[in-house]
């Protein structure tokens, strides 16, 4: 038992180790987007007809740091102000399957070519629904639903604090309480899997194939997962045997689809719609995987999974220092705002 928890505890903090400096460096490039890139700016641009708003908008989603609110109410706010159909469906599917920090992350855990790959397969997801959107639900009419508004500070456009202060409460306070418990959670799935799952029993059980992906796009549509703290658990089942393709379905199907984000899409833009976001995102999955195992087949293993640039390791140790410092601050901070309302 104390070897079982030992093994638990040297892989927690192995992972927390590799990913703490890219994760630090997204929350401070999540933070400095979100003072640069404003709801409003995003709303101005996307507001036209076409694939050009389309593709805007999927541009848009792929970095975009959103308030701790999430994407829904950021998607139905464009829609409020006179983004097509087309462009909220786009910008709903490539901004909650990656972001700054989540690629800083997918970088150091899961190396080069899937930290280029993930927000490319995002970003063209985004242009495919929105295009299907525009071809096969644009014309029908919204649904009656509740109207949800972002009241988060970075929504609003009354500021009282400077832009350096609100940069950097965003992106080391905001941003953390969003995804702190989902970050250790992450973290501690990652190390069981580790400690518990044998080598090899993933490829053993699924398979490398098709089996495997469409196993792991049927696990990550129902479910939430977060796109940054999801990405630990991505590198231990590569470790046990799936496939980079196989993990790359389930990292956008998790953070793209859910069953409270599926209701809120037919409620509010209609079942059509919510149909064509829900095929595109399980269509887009399944070819990406297919292409990521075929090019990471022709890229030397060390090249295609590891990162070259090797940290020195007193920087990893202080980053995990700060890193859990900063997550605890947000979670306790978040448990206190909980308990006041």
């Amino acid at each position: 038992m104390a070897a079982f928890i030992k093994s638990i505890a040297v892989d927690f903090w192995a992972t927390a180790l590799e990913m703490s400096p890219y994760l630090l460096f997204g929350f401070f490039m999540a933070g400095l987007l979100s003072v640069l890139i404003s709801p409003r700016l995003v709303e101005r641009h996307l507001g036209g007809r076409g694939l050009w708003s389309v593709v805007k908008a999927s541009l848009f989603g792929v970095p975009l740091p959103l308030c701790s609110c999430s994407v829904i109410p950021v998607t139905m706010s464009l829609r409020k102000h006179g983004a097509s159909k087309a462009s909220a469906i786009s910008f709903l599917l490539s901004t909650p399957q990656t972001g700054v920090d989540s690629i800083l992350v997918t970088y150091s855990l899961l190396g080069p070519v899937f930290a280029i790959f993930r927000p490319l397969a995002a970003f063209v997801t985004g242009i495919i629904g929105g295009a299907l959107v525009n071809i096969f639900a644009s014309s029908s009419p919204d649904a009656a639903g509740p109207e949800t508004k972002c009241e988060d500070e970075c929504c609003s456009t009354l500021h009282k604090t400077g832009r350096i202060v609100r940069m950097f409460r965003y992106g080391f306070v905001t941003l953390p309480r969003d995804i702190g418990r989902a970050m250790l959670l992450g973290l501690v799935v990652a190390a069981f899997i580790s400690a518990l799952v044998p080598d090899g029993y993933f490829a053993e059980k699924l398979g490398t194939g098709f089996l495997a992906m469409v196993v792991m796009m049927l696990l990550g549509i129902p479910i939430y997962v977060c796109a940054t703290a999801s990405v630990p658990v991505a590198a231990a089942l590569i470790l046990k045997g799936l496939t980079p393709g196989a993990v790359l379905v389930f990292l956008m199907t998790g953070p793209a689809t859910n069953a409270a984000s599926f209701v809120t899409i037919w409620k509010v833009l209609g079942g059509a719609t919510a149909v064509t976001y829900l095929l595109t995102v399980a269509g887009c999955a399944l070819l990406s995987g297919m292409l990521l195992d075929y090019i990471i087949s022709g890229v030397a293993p060390a090249h295609a999974t590891h990162h070259i640039w090797m940290l020195p390791l007193v920087i990893k140790y202080v980053s995990a220092i700060v890193l859990f410092s900063i997550l605890g601050f947000a979670i306790i901070s978040r448990r206190r705002t909980n308990d006041k309302t």
